[in-house]
């Protein structure tokens, strides 16, 4: 539990569809909206003299993604489910810049969250809300970060985890999640396949769903990185942020903040260009961008070893596709060897050894360029979101 005081300052909160509008209970269990069968958000009511209160009150925050709890829908933040998450660095890269030719290069390194990824950061907050909620059973599909997640913030809880991974996901994953107690579930195929499991194996009566946007509350953690970025750039935000997408939740929860802090006036209509990067054998959103569509149809045979982006359709698919239209952003494919030489030089100008969904945002990045999408003297943010030390060896740099 976190050491942490209450805060006297909360925004008031409520949850709506993200595409029809409609509101629902946010004291209740509340899984898509039961009308339109799209992700429920949780939208705040945030005005400029709430917003000077909540940025003089990150002086004294948590050095953790807690320190926005007036914007994360925990009733008690005081009894929040936190292993220090949040507050990733922001590592600037002049040889990194220097090798793909723009002037400056910053990366957000997620890998340095509790179990090794950005996954962290959702699960705090969506495991906080759901025992908070009475939930004592979760699920999810996972690729293998979001599973040792949950796994990890379950143990911290105390309550029942079963995750569905890939049987080919990498050992790191399966021992992390069993070494929390999880119920490890192994499924030949895709995230897919594994979700199809969950729901004939999980009752809905018994076991929540923790599934990517299947529930709202991961997205609030997610939306952190917004909030950081804008501190990390000293009250400003980057020009450009590139982003590996499989589930995107984390791409739609940065937008979401940035519309919270113009709604504080903490910034006006300026935005980053959002550039979604997804594998070449795996690239629904890239499809459905190109071709004008407000949803992502699913990929049929999705192949990519970089696990993060093997994922054949995205709940949160119009969210996604809005986010980069309206930031006059992009939806990028890269190649398996694209992804791989970006990983490569992660760690030979920075040091770090990224995830290969990392390699793919540094890819993606200089396919920007190519095109003209990105100019050298944009200030430009690639996200790191897990770590390469938990990806099977066969992913790893040669």
């Amino acid at each position: 539990m976190t050491p942490t005081e209450p805060t006297a300052l909360r925004g008031n909160w409520e949850l709506r569809c993200s595409r029809c509008g409609k509101p629902c209970d946010s004291n209740r269990v509340q899984r898509l909206c039961q009308q339109c069968q799209r992700p429920l958000v949780a939208r705040f009511d945030l005005n400029p003299e709430f917003g000077k209160r909540f940025r003089h009150s990150l002086a004294g925050g948590p050095k953790s993604l807690w320190r926005y709890a007036p914007v994360l829908p925990a009733a008690n933040a005081a009894q929040a489910l936190t292993l220090g998450e949040g507050g990733t660095p922001l590592l600037f890269a002049p040889r990194l810049a220097s090798r793909i030719g723009l002037d400056s290069i910053w990366v957000k390194d997620e890998s340095q969250n509790p179990t090794g990824s950005f996954k962290a950061r959702g699960m705090s907050v969506a495991i906080t809300r759901a025992v908070e909620l009475g939930i004592r059973r979760i699920c999810l599909p996972s690729a293998g970060n979001a599973a040792g997640a949950a796994s990890a913030y379950g143990a911290l809880a105390g309550i029942q985890v079963r995750v569905y991974m890939p049987a080919d996901s990498g050992d790191a994953f399966f021992a992390e999640c069993r070494a929390c107690g999880a119920d490890v579930r192994a499924v030949n195929g895709t995230i897919a396949d594994c979700g199809k499991v969950m729901r004939g194996e999980c009752d809905p009566g018994e076991w929540f769903d923790l599934s990517t946007l299947k529930e709202p509350f991961r997205l609030e953690g997610k939306k952190t990185m917004g909030y950081e970025l804008f501190e990390d750039f000293g009250g400003t935000l980057p020009d450009v942020i590139v982003y590996p997408t499989g589930g995107g939740t984390g791409l739609v929860g940065m937008w979401k903040a940035f519309d919270e802090m113009q709604a504080m006036g903490w910034i006006g209509a300026e935005r980053p260009r959002m550039l979604s990067i997804q594998a070449a054998g795996c690239a629904p959103i890239v499809r459905a961008f190109e071709s004008n569509s407000e949803t992502a149809d699913a990929v049929d045979n999705p192949h990519t070893a970089a696990l993060g982006l093997r994922v054949p359709s995205a709940v949160g698919d119009i969210l996604i596709l809005r986010a980069l239209r309206e930031s006059e952003g992009a939806a990028l494919a890269v190649e398996e060897s694209e992804w791989a030489e970006g990983q490569s030089l992660l760690a030979s100008t920075l040091g770090l050894f990224a995830s290969p969904e990392g390699g793919a945002a540094v890819a993606g990045l200089r396919q920007g360029l190519s095109r003209g999408i990105v100019s050298t003297q944009d200030r430009v943010v690639i996200f790191n979101t897990g770590s390469g030390y938990k990806y099977p060896p066969s992913t790893w740099p040669r």
